[in-house]
């Protein structure tokens, strides 16, 4: 049996203000494994809640045979749940160990049903995902989520959907947080999974092992066979041939505006010569009157030909450009931190961190450093260590889940507090490079999606007083659309200070030009 379709049919939908996002969108993704891909705030997320009936379109149709998973982005702001909770098996299980002890009624078998096996079914999943802790005891089902590290709750959400045994599975930025052992068994059990998948990642390993790419723009969708890279290859093939019909184009406006000055010069000379044989009346009238038509002639054809041709000229420039990509990316200038060799950053001697390992850790001058470790080893308590200790240079951290700010205050107040001696204008300008135009930066933190959550907590970290000589990046790649983080990348590369940054994307680390690669376990830090 094939795998199912998602139909989308002149699909419209706008936000409570008024803010349109999709109008007469139709599109089929499926069967198969599809990446769908696009810029922050181009409504990827938008339209996975669409489909999975988070949100309800205000037109047209979402047509999704049989059952859907959905893993969202913001799992792990439900802090509170327990493991079953999350898992959806938790009213199960009660009515399973009420039957078991003997005191269970009718309505437990209700409840029931047919899944007298799910909790051994949960155990099995979570093994396959690496997370055999919580497989060995189903007693650990019954853990508060706010125990687990962002990429175990990650792994716990996709156990989740895939015990509903859908037939659609859409997944939103699924790899966020994972160590590379975790990503690998992620891309294998998703891998395998025989219905239709939608993921929306900026994981480019993810991503080049799905077979077609949906690229979501200006409110449509395009369809790429193929994986990321080919996606790649053929979007930079088509933009080099755009950029060479610009400069083809402004040729020919240039070409067309000569000719028409070169035309209007002999016109002017004609009637100037015309005007003269006139007043000295050099000439018969029936000379002067053909001399007349023949200006009027010329005057025509000047409008007709040459100003016409030049329109055109105008007119396929204009065609050219619109077909040239400009997409808004983040615009990053780090400050000037230089650290000088051999200036003492960083010195932690044999510190035990609150999950066991000991770790020692000197850093100086303008080092960068990458930190790997399994989930859950305790990278971002590390993280958390070195703030604590006190680094002996200036410094900002980057947490993983973003939560630096003071939610009920705009973005622009949040800036404002980490940089209170900068002037409002100042403060503006540099929240624009940041994608924060006008208004946008006087929208409360509280209701900003995943990827305007980044880009606000860099611009907090990278704006503040005193500049950071330090930067301390948990995952600082997360959420971000390939653009942007091809320039966070480059604004990294950069940086003249010293970096810690915690990633599991090896195509970014190599990219930054890290120069120690440590690997944290349970008996502390690894040379690599």
């Amino acid at each position: 049996m094939s795998s199912p379709s998602v139909t989308l049919s002149a699909l419209g939908f706008a936000w409570p203000d008024g803010t349109p996002v999709f109008d007469g969108l139709d599109v089929v993704l499926g069967p198969g494994h599809v990446g769908l891909v696009g810029t922050n705030g181009a409504g990827k997320s938008t339209l996975l809640r669409l489909i999975a009936g988070a949100l309800h379109p205000l037109r047209g149709s979402v047509t999704v045979p049989g059952r859907i998973g959905y893993l969202r982005q913001d799992l792990g702001l439900a802090t509170g749940l327990r493991v079953d909770q999350v898992l959806g098996i938790a009213d199960v299980r009660k009515a399973l160990h009420r039957i078991e002890s003997g005191a269970g009624d009718e309505s437990d078998f209700e409840i029931v049903g047919t899944a007298w096996d799910i909790e051994e079914r949960a155990v099995a999943l979570l093994g396959r995902l690496g997370l055999h802790y919580l497989a060995n005891d189903v007693i650990q089902l019954d853990r508060r989520l706010d125990t687990l590290s962002g990429g175990e709750t990650v792994l716990l959400g996709l156990v989740a959907e895939l015990l509903r045994e859908p037939d659609v599975l859409l997944l939103d930025e699924p790899t966020n947080n994972l160590d590379q052992l975790a990503r690998e068994r992620l891309y294998e059990v998703v891998g395998q999974f025989t219905g239709t998948v939608v993921t929306v990642s900026h994981d480019r390993e993810l991503l080049d092992r799905v077979g077609t790419v949906a690229e979501l723009r200006d409110g449509a969708i395009r369809l790429f066979g193929g994986n990321l890279t080919d996606y790649l290859r053929i979007v930079d093939a088509e933009q080099e041939a755009a950029r060479a019909a610009v400069r083809d184009a402004r040729g020919d406006v240039r070409r067309q505006a000569r000719e028409l000055a070169e035309a209007r010069v002999k016109l002017d000379r004609r009637q100037r010569y015309g005007r003269k044989m006139a007043e000295q009346k050099r000439e018969p009238k029936i000379v002067m009157g053909a001399r007349k038509r023949a200006a009027q002639v010329s005057a025509g054809k000047l409008r007709n030909n040459h100003l016409g041709k030049l329109e055109d000229a105008r007119d396929g420039l204009t065609e050219a450009q619109e077909k040239v990509r400009d997409d808004r990316e983040i615009r990053i200038d780090l400050p000037g931190t230089r650290l000088h060799p051999g200036q003492d950053v960083i010195d932690l001697e044999q510190v035990r961190l609150v999950n066991g390992p000991v770790v020692t850790l000197r850093i100086s001058g303008p080092e960068r450093i990458a930190l790997t470790g399994r989930n859950g080893v305790g990278k971002t308590t590390l993280l958390q260590q070195i703030r604590a200790t006190g680094p002996k240079v200036p410094w900002r951290l980057l947490p993983q889940r973003l939560d630096i700010f003071d939610e009920r205050r705009s973005v622009f107040e949040n800036v404002a507090a980490a940089a209170p001696h900068a002037e409002a204008e100042r403060i503006r300008a540099q929240l624009a490079r940041f994608l924060f135009r006008g208004n946008d930066a006087d929208v409360p933190a509280g209701v900003l999606s995943g990827g305007e959550r980044l880009r606000a907590a860099l611009a907090v970290l990278l704006l503040a007083e005193p500049a950071p000589k330090l930067l301390l990046l948990d995952e600082p790649t997360n959420n971000l659309d390939l653009p942007s983080l091809s320039h966070l990348t480059e604004a990294l590369a950069s940086f003249e200070g010293a970096l810690v940054v915690v990633s599991h994307d090896r195509h970014f680390l190599d990219d930054i030009g890290v120069t120690r690669r440590l690997v944290l376990t349970a008996d502390g830090l690894t040379e690599t």
